[in-house]
């Protein structure tokens, strides 16, 4: 009888699963993967579909509603600006996609390593006067978190208001002892998709990768890195942990708190009051910053196709450094377009891996890219955990967003795009310091590694989609 009855409704359910994918699949080829996966996998390959196939884009967690104080600023976004002109078409569609329109008052600083980024969050922190937003995907215990204790006790003794997002997943490590600390002193902290029971099949696979701090509307921070001590310790086995944060004064931590404010709707479903800036319209010093948040719940997936159309817009080179390359079917044929046209290519990839699959997954990738004549080097000391894009001089990207197909479509991302070929010209110096110090690979070479390397690659590069 029992049976029976799980056979009727594992038969029900199967039946709406593949009606859904009817409706609902954007992709032929995956719609065909889940189905073979639901009708060849009993139990199994409707367990995967629940955790990582339904498509978010159609069955969203939230929506976002238009915010009206976002067309004040927009109306003032009007400048005679030779490389705000060359990139309209990239600005034209961050802004489309996700409603942030380029900001032209931005002071920036570059933040390399752990050391030099928490020193000046920490100053800036200790200046808050009214609030300060945080959110992290991993927020683990330690040196630098005890010191965040401290420093939030004092700050909330001045009637500065605090709350934090961490993500339920990537900081799963968090004591409660510690969470209640944080309570008890006033912090208003909460868990994005925290692992439970109820929602574990919904939300497992949909993690909030942003790092953002924002300091009260005016001073904000983004970027690759974490509350973590190996960020100053480093790591027993990875060595030194390299990353790049951005810290920002001006109009984009406006948009980098609505960010904030609209993943603490999600997460607490509490709405926190905002206004507008106020802007000067004659004031347009300053570096062109335009924020790009990305996610399952979004109509596009808008930091590929910014990735995609820097890609393709570039005229002279396009320099990556990232130490998960596994691109998406676009990205791929982006890059290798961009490299056989004669668009210098370069990608700069930690040697070192903090997981053994994603590292087989990420080089089952580079003899493709070195048969297209793009050239891969391998950045030796440590691990290299930096998100960076730069382009022609004229365009970088700097955020959370790995090159990657959870980062595409599965993960909340944020990333910073900057107007400035200053700005440029420094991180492709960087660039090219750190390539310096790597380790290059040579196609005739690569192509004659032994076949288990192949095999590993090729059994990895399976998992490519959900990696």
């Amino acid at each position: 009888m029992w049976l029976i009855i799980f056979l009727v409704l594992y038969i029900i359910l199967a039946i709406s699963i593949v009606l859904s994918l009817l409706i609902h699949g954007v992709k032929p080829a995956k719609t065909l993967g889940w189905l073979l996966a639901i009708f060849t996998i009993p139990v199994g390959g409707i367990l995967l579909y629940l955790m990582i196939g339904r498509n978010r884009r159609k069955q969203k967690l939230y929506h976002s509603k238009k915010d009206e104080k976002l067309s004040s600023l927009h109306q003032n976004v009007s400048v005679e600006n030779e490389l705000y002109k060359r990139n309209k078409k990239i600005i034209h569609l961050i802004q489309r996609n996700t409603d942030h329109a380029p900001t032209l008052t931005n002071e920036l600083t570059l933040l390399k390593d752990g050391k030099i980024t928490f020193q000046s969050i920490f100053d800036d922190l200790e200046k808050a006067k009214d609030y300060i937003h945080l959110q992290y995907y991993i927020f683990e215990e330690g040196e630098l978190a005890n010191k965040l204790l401290e420093l939030f006790k004092k700050k909330i003794a001045q009637n500065v208001k605090i709350r934090l997002i961490y993500d339920g997943i990537g900081s799963y490590s968090l004591s409660k002892s510690y969470l209640k600390k944080l309570k008890v002193i006033g912090v208003e902290a909460y868990p994005f998709l925290p692992f439970r029971f109820g929602r574990f099949l919904s939300s497992l696979n949909y993690r909030n990768h942003r790092k953002i701090i924002v300091i009260d509307d005016k001073i904000g921070f983004t970027g690759g890195i974490n509350v973590s001590d190996k960020y100053l310790k480093g790591d027993p086995n990875l060595g030194t942990w390299h990353d790049m944060h951005l810290r920002i004064e001006g109009l984009a931590a406006w948009y980098l708190n609505r960010i904030f404010i609209l993943d603490w709707y999600l997460a607490t479903k509490q709405s926190i009051a905002t206004k507008a800036p106020i802007i000067d319209p004659n004031k347009i010093h300053g570096k062109i910053v335009q924020i790009v948040p990305s996610g399952p719940d979004d109509d596009f997936s808008s930091i590929e196709q910014a990735y995609f159309s820097i890609i393709t817009t570039a005229k002279e080179y396009v320099y990556i450094t990232n130490p998960y390359i596994i691109p998406s079917q676009a990205i791929l044929h982006a890059l290798q377009t961009a490299a056989l046209s004669g668009v210098d290519v370069r990608m700069l990839v930690s040697e070192s891996a903090d997981s053994t699959i994603v590292n087989w997954t990420v080089k089952s990738y580079f003899e493709s890219f070195l048969k297209a004549g793009i050239k891969i080097f391998l950045y030796p000391d440590g691990f290299l955990h930096s998100k960076i894009v730069v382009s022609d001089n004229a365009i970088v990207s700097i955020g959370t967003a790995n090159v990657d197909i959870r980062s595409f479509h599965q993960n909340y991302e944020v990333n910073a795009i900057v107007y400035n070929s200053d700005f440029a010209k420094k991180l492709k110096e960087d660039f090219l310091i750190d390539s310096g110090k790597s380790i290059e690979l040579h196609y005739e070479v690569y192509t004659r590694r032994p076949w288990i390397h192949r095999l590993k690659e090729g059994a990895a590069k399976i998992l490519s989609p959900i990696l």
